[in-house]
């Protein structure tokens, strides 16, 4: 079951200004994420209106929209590698980029990131002894068969192919516990037997209690997700059961008033 900001069920939206400003928490279940009055400015350019956002636990959130959208921007917020121009983000009760938060979530970026000279195991190791992952050496070894990584754990990745830092990358994400997973365009790269290892990760994380965010521009990732979330321009312009028209930016055409719509100013 999803929730909107009212804590009432979704039945699929699109999202008017009056809704976006409403937002309280579900009393049933504490939210992982919740994000107030979230906006992100770059001088004149609004790279986020002003939104209000819940995710509760076990959700697979699908976050889709065109280049450009704010999916990024939204992302790297949740994630506490950019500061809100307004608003407030919590993942659970923490303000995001906290060391509380921090220890919660795990970031899975649209460009892989390593260090020169560590191994990939040496990396593995790392974050999962940064968070005190339990058992970290048998969860390392399962998730490089399970990626197709178990012959390169003494490589460089640095020295990999697109398709193999990526699942290097995701690796990294997985090797730590968390309570959010923001995974952003992690499909891109992979080949197809690969794509579908990582769809069966998602709705494992999703199925243990974990929320799970993904950006994507993959229609198939409808199948396994128990929400959408698609933006325009910087708008939240629908929130509700994944659609694969949706993803594919098929936006309901009762939208369009909205997208034409000027940006509310929080308040």
């Amino acid at each position: 079951m999803a929730w909107d900001a009212d804590g009432e069920a979704l039945t699929g939206q699109v999202m008017t200004k009056a809704k976006r400003k409403r937002s309280k928490p579900s009393s049933a279940t504490p939210a992982v994420l919740m994000a107030r009055g979230l906006r992100r400015e770059y001088d004149d350019l609004i790279a986020l209106a002003p939104l209000d956002l819940q995710v509760a636990p076990g959700e697979l959130v699908a976050l889709v929209g065109a280049n450009g959208a704010g999916k990024t921007t939204l992302m790297a917020m949740v994630a506490g590698l950019l500061e809100p121009s307004q608003g407030t983000i919590q993942i659970c009760g923490a303000p995001a980029g906290s060391l509380a938060a921090r220890a919660r979530t795990s970031y899975i970026p649209d460009t892989p990131i390593f260090y020169q000279d560590l191994s990939l195991g040496e990396h593995l190791e790392y974050v999962a002894r940064l968070h005190g992952a339990p058992d970290w050496q048998r969860r390392a070894s399962e998730l490089l068969e399970q990626l197709g990584l178990e012959q390169w754990g003494d490589k460089l990745p640095t020295q990999f192919s697109r398709g193999m830092r990526q699942k290097a990358s995701i690796a990294l994400g997985f090797i730590r516990p968390f309570s959010l997973l923001v995974a952003d365009e992690p499909f891109d790269g992979l080949d197809p037997s690969s794509r579908g290892v990582l769809v069966e990760m998602l709705r494992s994380a999703s199925a243990s209690g974990a929320a799970v965010i993904v950006s994507t521009h993959r229609t198939e990732v409808a199948d396994i997700s128990s929400r959408c979330i698609a933006l325009h321009d910087g708008q939240l312009v629908y929130d509700g059961p994944p659609d694969r028209a949706v993803i594919a930016g098929h936006l309901p055409p009762s939208a369009d008033a909205l997208l034409a719509a000027e940006v509310t100013e929080p308040g």
